[in-house]
């Protein structure tokens, strides 16, 4: 998909997700999603990502997968420039800050997703990088 093709796509997803409650159908279908709105790191603009995520109680977890590409995709090196993001999850919105996890704590909560979804060890399979995952820290306020 090109540039064009692929923001239409996240269009169709986000008015989806926007018109049933945070739920959206096709290939998501029962899938947890989020929206993450970054501050872009280059134009300062907002961005906005429909994201696979994995939930955990109050705790949420996003995957820079980018269908297993050899480069993260824009949306994480966003929120690298700048870890203050906004989540729509359901019908909440709220301030969150993204924290990238490390380690044993980041290799167990990718196996879960993998896990739930074999699309995520697919993509880990498909590419040399270790693909980030992030926590969405609620903020106060």
């Amino acid at each position: 998909m090109n540039r064009e093709q692929i923001l239409a796509w996240n269009r169709q997803i986000i008015d989806e997700f926007h018109a049933n409650a945070g739920k959206v159908g096709g290939q998501f279908e029962g899938w947890p999603m989020v929206l993450l709105h970054t501050t872009g790191a280059k134009s300062g603009q907002d961005r906005v990502s429909p994201l696979a995520a994995h939930v955990d109680g109050d705790r949420i977890y996003i995957f820079a997968a980018l269908a297993g590409a050899p480069i993260n995709p824009n949306w994480y090196r966003n929120l690298v420039a700048d870890p203050r993001v906004t989540v729509e999850y359901g019908t909440e919105t709220f301030p969150a800050r993204a924290v990238v996890l490390e380690g044993a704590e980041r290799d167990a909560i990718y196996a879960i997703q993998a896990a739930r979804y074999p699309q995520f060890g697919e993509y880990e399979q498909k590419t040399t990088r270790r693909i980030p995952v992030v926590e969405l820290v609620r903020e106060q306020g």
